[in-house]
């Protein structure tokens, strides 16, 4: 293993939250692209969980887990420093590094938001009861985040997507994993 990283085993409710691009600075910081616009997650977990990249130069293998020392906003990237990491040849071992954090370990959302990895798996029905799919993924278009659903259609895989809008959804359940809309299928 490389210095700072700890052999660890992946926590059950690891989501990938960001990888690391490079090292920046001499004192073993490193700067860290995030898979959010709002990195709230890798503030908030005092431990990552880093994978090798899945292609390009692997430093190390299995699964490490850093002690974060800092992580802060630099300009338009997220920067971090970890016990271990003590110069920038250590932080340049790191390069390309997948990031999991426990999802237990993201900050409590507002009433009426969520997490993305919370939506994906959740059943879709309109306000007629049709079922309309089960959300695959998201997509930030600009002005909107949009559902984007899977269901069968004559025995093949379709998709369906629905702005992710209080004008077409009409409540998330998150207990019954189910998502109400205002939506047909024929839209």
């Amino acid at each position: 293993m490389l210095t700072g990283l700890e052999s660890a085993v992946l926590p059950e409710d690891a989501v990938e939250v960001g990888r690391i691009l490079d090292a920046w600075g001499i004192k073993g910081w490193f700067r860290v692209l995030s898979h959010s616009s709002d990195p709230a997650a890798l503030f908030a977990a005092k431990q990552w969980y880093l994978m090798p990249s899945e292609k390009g130069a692997k430093t190390f293998a299995g699964v490490g887990k850093l002690e974060i020392a800092q992580a802060k906003l630099h300009s338009d990237s997220v920067v971090a420093s970890a016990q271990g990491v003590i110069d920038r040849n250590a932080a340049e071992a790191l390069r390309g590094a997948r990031i999991f954090v426990p999802r237990a370990s993201f900050p409590a959302s507002a009433e009426d938001e969520y997490y993305w990895v919370d939506l994906i798996g959740l059943s879709v029905e309109n306000r007629e009861g049709q079922a309309m799919g089960v959300v695959r993924d998201l997509l930030e278009t600009g002005p909107q985040t949009v559902l984007v659903l899977e269901y069968e259609l004559d025995g093949m895989k379709a998709e369906r997507m629905i702005p992710f809008v209080s004008a077409f959804v009409d409540k998330v359940d998150m207990a019954a994993r189910k998502i109400l809309v205002d939506w047909q299928a024929d839209y």
